[in-house]
């Protein structure tokens, strides 16, 4: 951003780990538990942590075994642990005699607690088919460390993402999480929908049917589905067996659609910022559900203009955080907007070895850089897909004009590497509903580690670290 100037044991897992169908649950002291919950079974493991209110040792292995053994008469005393509790393995994990077992130690007014000695497994990845690809998200070289912050519980819950861009193509792995958004394209002729602006943000196709018919160097090109694209690189539902996953897996996105045929007017994403932000727009229902995070994956050249930082400053106002790509010349973003306009996270893209990617802009008013991909090299042709395991993989329909089947494709750019940082401000403000602007982008550039390969130009404040990010949100020392 550039600012203008008590009893029993608690156990804890912080999602770290955890165990397939089992709740785990505090034990109270013996003398209070007989009128309690039966504690969950045993999980493969045949063996009880018990704690004793006195601290001799021998007390401890004697009683602990006789105890046990009276339950199920195989136990064993196996060691004490560091807080002076004793492991005994019951030798057997049938319920009944593990009811037992419980059952005698809870009635013994010299225990403190006994659990059961659960047995952990690390946190499965998402289950969605295509997250292995997803290298961007977990990827030690270069991708945006996103799963420590799902295993610390962040998510996204409560937080909604407004993406600007082309719509939104119905899509089953993103359909969910999507929130109602309107359709700012006040041009039918841009808007392809034959009527001005209305709250059917659906993508109706930004192809262009010639060479040309965008302007004198203009190509002829098929629909990109990009907004649906930037949507579920955000928050694509996660553990559904399908597809990818999301940054923020449980955000909401709210599509705003302020681009189509040959882009967008710069006065439409302007009201588009304003309404989705919150903010009143002459003519339209106010926005029920105001987005604390807009994502700007999109940009041109030129100064910031004052109807663009008024309606980013109205924003920031509100209490919204913009997230904007700075773009793919690979020039200095001070010559692009609106990626050097005030009160904005502008983000650079890094190709999967942690490069600056070769068409990333770059330079002072870059605040972070995240993971852009590249699905072919410098030196290929343009258009020409030659590395698509190196891209972005997301969310897409197959319509070559016109909406047709659900998909998936991956993509490259700034434009991809705004949704990461628009999903990792979302799962900050899961965290923190009350993060405000200013903290969301200290938080980001604070907690981001150094580009691991070569950006001599400038890459902000280096890659984003969702989970060193999140873990910040909240803590007591400075980052």
């Amino acid at each position: 951003m550039k600012r203008t100037n008590g009893k029993g044991l608690a156990l804890v897992l912080a999602g770290a780990f955890g165990i397939a169908g089992v709740a785990l649950t505090a034990v109270p002291a013996a003398a209070e538990q007989a009128a309690g919950p039966d504690l969950p079974q045993s999980t493969g493991s045949t063996q009880l942590i018990v704690a004793y209110k006195s601290g001799d040792a021998a007390k401890v292995e004697r009683d602990a075994a006789g105890t046990a053994s009276a339950a199920t008469g195989a136990a064993t005393f196996q060691r004490r642990t560091a807080t002076g509790a004793a492991v005994v393995d019951l030798g057997t994990s049938d319920a009944g005699a593990v009811d037992a077992a419980l059952a005698g130690f809870r009635a013994d007014p010299d225990v403190a607690y006994v659990e059961v000695d659960q047995r952990l497994t690390a946190l499965a990845a998402p289950d969605d088919p295509e997250y292995p690809k997803q290298w961007d998200f977990s990827e030690a070289a270069a991708g945006m460390n996103v799963p420590g912050a799902w295993d610390a519980g962040a998510t996204g819950e409560g937080a909604v993402v407004a993406v600007l861009d082309t719509g939104y193509a119905a899509h089953s792995d993103v359909e969910g999480n999507v929130l109602p958004g309107y359709d700012m394209i006040a041009d039918p002729v841009t808007a392809r929908d034959n009527d001005g602006r209305d709250a059917n943000a659906a993508d109706e196709g930004d192809w262009a049917e010639a060479d040309g018919a965008c302007g004198p160097d203009s190509k002829r090109t098929n629909s990109s589905w990009h907004g649906t694209h930037v949507a579920g690189t955000v928050a694509a539902t996660a553990n559904n067996a399908v597809g990818v996953a999301g940054v923020a897996h449980t955000a909401k996105v709210q599509p705003v659609r302020v681009l189509g045929r040959c882009g967008g007017m710069t006065s439409d994403i302007a009201d588009g910022i304003v309404w989705a932000s919150g903010g009143e727009v002459e003519g339209l229902p106010v926005n029920p559900t105001p987005a604390k995070v807009i994502n700007l994956s999109l940009g041109g050249p030129g100064v910031c203009g004052v109807t663009t930082q008024a309606a980013i400053d109205g924003a920031v106002a509100r209490g919204t955080s913009v997230v904007v790509a700075a773009g793919n010349s690979d020039q200095d973003t001070s010559l692009f907007t609106p990626a050097n306009c005030n009160n904005v996270i502008t983000v650079g893209a890094s190709n999967r070895a942690g490069d600056k990617a070769f068409y990333s802009n770059w330079g002072e008013l870059v605040d972070v850089t995240a993971p852009g991909g590249q699905i072919r090299e410098e030196s290929d042709t343009p258009g020409t897909i030659t590395t698509p395991e190196n891209g972005i993989l997301s969310t897409v329909n197959l319509g070559e004009t016109t909406p047709g089947d659900e998909g998936y494709k991956p993509m490259m750019g700034t434009s991809m590497a705004a949704p990461h940082v628009a999903g990792l401000a979302a799962l900050m403000l899961g965290k923190d509903a009350e993060l405000a602007p200013a903290a969301v982008e200290d938080l980001l550039k604070a907690n981001a580690r150094p580009i691991p390969g070569v950006c001599a130009e400038g890459c902000g404040a280096g890659l984003a670290d969702a989970t060193k990010t999140v873990a910040a949100v909240g803590a007591t020392a400075a980052p």
